[in-house]
């Protein structure tokens, strides 16, 4: 072998692969040789085989022609260096690979050594200026310590432009999670959240692919922690105390961060520590954590210090949300109190409500609005005479006109709120009356004008109040009932709302029979 790697050409062509890839836990460099010509893969793989860069061996994926080139960094986009022949099957094969490379496939981090053993047919000062290349080498001048000297600096600064992108890669995914955090509505999807959440920006870090992560999210009970959302082995043990399943060493790592006021890095464990201005601490707990880097750990602190945020601003949001719920809790219990007859009329409301919404295909989070606001349908007849609201038997026109105001009644008591609850408490207490064909009031809205909330209220309203004894009526039959809602379909009702009760209609009739007046 001479020192230098210019050969003649040769047709003979060996199995495109890499037959000394290492084994995957030594993390390779990815190294394509392009070249028309078997001494050169031959030797440029005996020249490099022992190189290694920052400890790590170079993998060798070979190409013998454009095409192949193109196949083969379209399967392989994480490739450091190509080395690249100018001339294979066409005289300017290299060149047409660059520009695949560069504007095609949009690779901006693999390092192209042009090398050409016609420099003729590809001046150096035209390559350069036309296209996106990183060197340029005549074989001639190629020789082993040259090569060596460039792979080395062509692998340095694919390493730092990766270092670069996964830095800026880390950073767009902290806000983005951070975003996805304050969606969470309660402690423990949140807790999952964040644990979901971590462990996708660990996996930028390639050197942390094929590390399997597990840990926990807890809070402080006492002098216990009690476990939030677990991943991995952790699972199981959510809802659970720490001292009861993990080790005294796991707990000495959740004490030794609480004593410390901070978040910590010891041995192989990442511990997260967020105390919250109610004066909560929450632990975030990591295993298998030796092999990050420092970018990656700058990066968790970044994210640290974000859910630290959140925590306080979703603990702010469960108390206006919290406050709101048994504002309207008690107020439902007002409006049972003062009638008495209606019993458990606005509970069981409340539930035929959650249930048909969920058979209408609402989601769960809606559903459960509807269910809390539901009891607030006929908070306006605060405002009607106790003579005509208690008034035994039939009421007459201009008794009925007294009652109907009560709609919008109750719709003013929460219009002017920006609360998603009060706004949905709004809308029940305001349409529940409205009719599908327009025959409704206060409004005359028709059809799909009406509320989901409203149509569904309306429905449960009835079927709950007709199947019950009211002083100015007796009791109706659950098949009377039923009868009439079936004979109201399309008229009073939403058809397609009455088709699902009528399909459930036993779930309804148990929901009385569960809950008596």
């Amino acid at each position: 072998m001479t020192d230098s790697l210019n050969t003649g050409k040769h047709t003979e062509k060996p199995n495109i692969g890499s037959p000394n890839v290492p084994d995957t836990k030594d993390m390779p460099w990815k190294v394509i040789i392009a070249d028309d010509d078997t001494d050169v893969h031959n030797i440029t793989r005996m020249v490099l085989d022992d190189y290694r860069f920052e400890g790590r061996p170079l993998q060798f994926l070979s190409a013998y022609s454009g095409n192949e080139t193109r196949e083969l960094i379209s399967a392989h986009p994480d490739t450091a260096i190509i080395l690249l022949d100018v001339v294979m099957e066409t005289d300017d094969s290299g060149l047409q690979v660059v520009r695949h490379i560069r504007r095609e496939l949009q690779n901006h981090f693999v390092r192209i050594i042009l090398r050409t053993g016609q420099p003729g047919k590809a001046p150096e000062r035209d390559v350069i200026i036309n296209y996106d290349i990183n060197e340029y080498k005549e074989k001639t001048e190629l020789t082993v310590q040259k090569l060596f000297t460039t792979i080395t600096s062509a692998l340095r600064a694919y390493r730092d432009l990766r270092i670069i992108e996964k830095n800026r890669n880390g950073l767009e995914q902290i806000i983005r999670s951070t975003g996805k955090l304050f969606e969470h509505q309660s402690l423990k999807t949140f807790a999952q959240g964040v644990l979901t959440q971590l462990i996708s920006i660990l996996r930028l870090d390639e050197s942390a692919v094929y590390i399997q992560f597990s840990g926990f999210s807890a809070f402080k009970d006492n002098k216990d922690f009690l476990v939030l959302a677990g991943t991995g082995k952790y699972e199981y043990a959510v809802n659970k105390y720490v001292s009861e399943i993990f080790s005294a060493e796991v707990l000495n790592y959740l004490q030794m961060a609480v004593e410390k006021n901070r978040s910590i890095f010891i041995d192989d464990v990442y511990v997260g520590y967020f105390q919250t201005q109610s004066g909560k601490k929450h632990l975030l707990f990591l295993k298998n954590c030796q092999h990050l880097s420092k970018l990656d750990r700058d990066l968790v602190r970044i994210f640290s210090n974000n859910v630290a945020v959140a925590f306080d601003n979703l603990l702010l949001n469960k108390e206006i949300v919290d406050t709101h719920k048994e504002m309207l809790l008690r107020l439902g219990n007002v409006l049972e109190n003062r009638s008495k007859e209606t019993g458990k009329h606005a509970h069981r409301v409340s539930i035929f409500c959650y249930l048909l919404a969920l058979k209408a295909g609402l989601s769960r989070d809606d559903a459960d609005l509807l269910r809390l606001v539901a009891p607030m349908h006929d908070v306006g007849k605060v405002a009607i005479p106790d003579s005509v609201l208690f008034k035994p038997g039939p009421l007459t026109t201009e008794e009925f006109e007294q009652i109907k105001p009560h709609t919008t009644i109750g719709y003013e008591i929460f219009k002017n709120s920006d609360r998603k609850i009060m706004k949905a408490a709004a809308i029940v207490a305001q349409q529940h009356h409205e009719h599908w064909d327009g025959t409704g009031y206060p409004n005359g809205l028709r059809g799909e004008q009406i509320h989901i909330f409203g149509r569904i209220t309306g429905l449960a309203d009835v079927f709950d109040s007709l199947t019950h004894w009211r002083i100015y009526k007796d009791k109706w039959s659950s098949d009377k009932v039923v009868a009439l809602i079936k004979d109201q379909r399309g008229l009073r009702f939403d058809p397609h709302l009455v088709d699902i009760f009528l399909r459930n209609v036993n779930e309804f009739i148990e929901i009385n029979n569960r809950y008596p007046d």
